[in-house]
């Protein structure tokens, strides 16, 4: 068992104390790095909350779409592979739909406020 608090909640912390604290005592090019730090720090802690299920999700369709089991480092240059080989195109079933899944699942840690993604879940803008 892991002692508290836990990565995420130490990450939310300081990411608290850059926004709420620190960045509105900053001026100029200190508040703007502030602010890419505080995005910075989002973005980590969206990658750890959302990461695991979305590469489990991602290696479940890849598996399905080539017909065999690896790791999600493997099935990804496979795909490529197939792909630049010309034995898979947007025809193929479940190509398009995974494509579009990963796209969605990178954008919801990147950046999930982007509207094109918002509209794609079905999140009000």
């Amino acid at each position: 068992m892991q002692d508290q608090p836990s990565a995420i909640e130490l990450l939310r912390a300081v990411r608290s104390f850059i926004q709420d604290q620190a960045i509105p005592r900053l001026e100029g090019r200190a508040a703007f790095h502030g602010r890419i730090a505080v995005n910075a720090l989002a973005i980590v802690e969206r990658g750890l909350e959302l990461g695991p299920a979305q590469d489990a999700a991602e290696r479940e369709r890849l598996e399905a779409l080539l017909g065999r089991s690896g790791s999600l480092e493997e099935l990804n240059r496979e795909l490529c592979r197939r792909i630049r080989a010309g034995e898979l195109d947007l025809d193929t079933p479940g190509l398009l739909r995974h494509l579009r899944q990963t796209t969605l699942a990178k954008l919801a840690v990147d950046q999930p406020r982007y509207a094109a993604c918002r509209r794609a879940t079905g999140e009000p803008e």
